[in-house]
């Protein structure tokens, strides 16, 4: 929707990847997929990294699509751009590393590595293609229509180079360092998604010919401004700017030719958990050996010389099966920096968020914790906002004198995070404050070690979670003093305590005084911060003990049902669906006869519709302007419905490496709200993507049936988002 690519996938910025929910490394199925369960057939599965890259071009898709304001198409190809980087980063690094290694673990489609990364070179190549095209023949051309014109060199007319050339003295060229290689100078080391130049040049004395690299620094921005007026803004590519100055490098020389490239590494860090070393320590050391991972990408344009390409090659040791040639641009990812542009008519109207009508009345904020005595609140981001509502529900916790202890997990949060500043204050306020830091969330590790260090210098009980598990839940508890006795508030979600990426992800979160849910959170907390083994609870699923578990048999339940006669229905939302013993358990279910609904944003390995097999289940996704985040799980009809909200996708990593919640919702106005959401999520006529069962996507509805986009729907009710009309 993190998200999360400058780095790749900041987490200030909507990336439809983000928050670590779809990519993880390469692991072997946790079944055997070619022994049929129960009798199922074994190709029953799609395959995972295919489904992943059908997700991404749905995100293409939007790009694509005309009847979009342009700078939003923009904006959709940089998130296709970051979502590639970070795909190749992780699972295709991933499958090359086992390849290495030679292991022949199978997908759960039955491919071997060698075999996976023969389709998806093929399908990542067409998916760069489309990209480029879409951006060279479509989206840049209409902008330069409307006034955003993004020039080469050649175009612009002397008066913008002579400006030009006064700004690369000034601001570009002290910090360009050729680096030329030969005999006397090694290849140079080149940092993952850096753009880089490589330049032929010729000595004239000896009519010799010599290659040498220029790094484009990115410390300066990509695009840069020529001009500026009332409807016009233009700029230039800073790798066009120092191509048309390359020869103050190379004094003496001639520069025959320059071609940009890019390439990405291996970015995935393994620490090897030690209960001997410090885990702060050990990751920090990881983070340093990730700089050099190997190379698993290599980005040239169509255009580059053959003899060029082949050095590159050789040099960066990869085959040419990972070279990706693509006309245009590299990089469209730096495409954020034109979406900054201030031409509000060619976006997408500004969606500003309102306060959840139980926390306020008129303008005036009212007390959280009174308005939870009242009976929970269910809270929809971006729809309601999450400032009024989660924030300020710490913030107030921090600042009540009556509240003794706050409980808090943190997996990602924003660069500046009010979140971190009320723990910060409760703490020097003399609260109780424990704060469990996932230090390991992929592509955060930095952020969050500077974090976990800011809380203990506070005064914060600072904990990193249990060996061999990452923390990936969201949950806050807070203990408050209420005459003589003690009670519990609580907040359990689906999205992280970022209130930068809660304006565009969409995601769920439960505020409640209910006194199980608190008694089950404080256990929790306790086998995080100490030596507790509790796997049972009240209220709540907690991986890796009894979230698979939980929902197998509430599956399983339905399929009874079913068999019996009764009225039955299960219905899922998630941002993937890949394991196999939950997937295989909706095929029990699906024969059964049980109504078996899906909506997955991003990959779905399950084969919906297939005859004797899943006739009953139905895949849909909705990808759209807000990153569909939230997991919601219900099942059953009627009085015996249950309905669950939380932090877990059903992937292999959520449901076994992690520390993961589901809270069952007891409150009948909050149940009814989410099955109000399914309903108009799984309406007909709501606007989705359909899974079929060869695995391809179709549209839904077809053109000139009527249709209505959900997102746009939820947007037109403020504070009311989930009200179910």
């Amino acid at each position: 929707m993190t998200t999360d690519v400058q780095r790749p996938a900041a987490a200030d910025q909507p990336v439809e990847a983000a928050d670590d929910t779809t990519l993880e490394p390469v692991a072997p199925p946790t079944v055997d997929p070619s022994a049929g369960d129960d009798g199922l057939p074994s190709d029953r599965f799609l395959n995972r990294e295919l489904s992943w890259l059908d997700f991404n071009a749905r995100v293409l898709a939007l790009a694509e699509d005309t009847s979009a304001p342009l700078l939003e198409r923009a904006k959709f190809l940089a998130i296709f751009a970051g979502n590639l980087d970070e795909f190749y980063m992780v699972r295709v690094a991933g499958l090359k590393r086992r390849q290495s290694m030679g292991l022949g673990v199978r997908s759960s489609d039955g491919l071997s590595p060698r075999e996976q990364l023969a389709v998806l070179a093929q399908r990542t190549a067409e998916l760069a293609g489309r990209h480029a095209r879409c951006f060279v023949e479509d989206v840049r051309p209409a902008l330069m229509a409307r006034g955003v014109r993004l020039l080469l060199w050649r175009e612009l007319d002397a008066a913008q180079q002579s400006g030009l050339r006064t700004y690369f003295r000034d601001k570009v060229f002290p910090v360009l360092t050729p680096l030329a290689v030969d005999p006397g100078h090694p290849f140079p080391y080149i940092s993952g998604l850096s753009l880089n130049l490589a330049v032929l040049v010729r000595d004239p004395v000896d009519d010799t010919e010599h290659f040498a690299r220029v790094k484009v620094p990115n410390n300066v921005g990509r695009f840069v401004p020529v001009e500026a007026g009332d409807s016009t803004t233009t700029y230039l590519p800073l790798e066009e700017l120092i191509g048309a100055h390359l020869q103050q490098l190379f004094p003496g020389l001639v520069v025959t030719a320059h071609h940009a490239f890019r390439i990405t590494r291996n970015a995935d860090v393994e620490v090897e958990e030690d209960r001997d070393e410090d885990l702060l320590q050990a990751l920090e050391r990881e983070l340093a050996r990730r700089r050099f991972g190997p190379a698993v990408r290599l980005e040239v344009g169509d255009d580059m010389d053959p003899h060029v390409l082949d050095l590159l090659i050789r040099e960066l040791e990869i085959t040419p099966d990972d070279v990706v040639q693509v006309p245009g641009l590299l990089d469209l990812a730096s495409l954020w920096q034109l979406y900054g542009v201030d031409r509000p008519e060619l976006k997408d109207p500004p969606f500003l968020p309102s306060t959840h009508p139980r926390l306020a009345e008129g303008e005036r904020a009212v007390d959280i914790f009174a308005a939870l005595r009242e009976g929970d609140v269910l809270v929809h981001h971006p729809y309601d906002s999450f400032a009024t509502s989660v924030q300020r529900f710490v913030e107030q916790a921090a600042a009540d004198p009556a509240v003794l202890a706050i409980k808090q997990t943190l997996y990602r949060t924003s660069g500046d995070s009010p979140i971190v500043d009320a723990l910060i204050d409760a703490a020097e306020a003399g609260k109780q404050v424990v704060v469990l830091v996932e230090i390991t969330a992929r592509f955060d590790e930095q952020a969050n070690i500077k974090w976990a260090r800011a809380l203990e210098r506070a005064g914060c009980h600072v904990v990193y979670g249990l060996l061999g598990l990452k923390t990936h839940c969201k949950t806050c508890l807070v203990v408050r003093q209420e005459g003589g006795q003690l009670r519990r508030y609580a907040h359990i979600g689906t999205g992280n305590y970022n209130p930068k990426t809660a304006r565009t992800y969409e995601d769920l979160g439960l505020l409640t005084a209910d006194a199980e849910v608190g008694s089950d959170l404080t256990d929790l907390f306790n086998t995080l911060t100490g030596y507790s083994r509790q796997t049972e609870y009240a209220s709540l699923m907690v991986a890796p003990h009894g979230v698979r578990r939980g929902l197998v048999e509430r599956i399983d339940a339905e399929a009874g049902h079913a068999r019996e006669g009764r009225p039955s229905r299960i219905r899922i939302k998630a941002n993937s669906v890949v394991d196999e013993v939950v997937i295989d358990a909706l095929y029990r279910a699906g024969r059964a006869g049980v109504p078996v609904e899906l909506l997955v944003r991003g990959i779905c390995t399950l084969r919906p519709g297939v005859p004797g097999l899943s006739e009953s289940v139905q895949v849909r996704s909705i990808v759209g302007r807000f990153l569909e985040h939230s997991r919601v799980m219900a099942f059953g009809v009627g009085d015996r419905t249950e309905v669950w909200l939380g932090s877990a996708d059903l992937m292999h990593r959520n449901l076994d490496r992690r520390v993961e919640t589901l809270v069952r919702i007891k409150d009948p106005l909050v149940q009814a709200q989410l099955t109000g959401l399914l309903d108009l999520a799984f309406a007909p006529d709501t606007t989705a993507w359909l899974l079929a069962p060869d695995g391809s996507w179709t549209r839904s509805p077809g053109p000139g049936l009527p249709q209505r986009d959900l997102q746009r729907e939820l947007s037109r009710r403020p504070g009311e988002a989930l009200s179910g009309a």
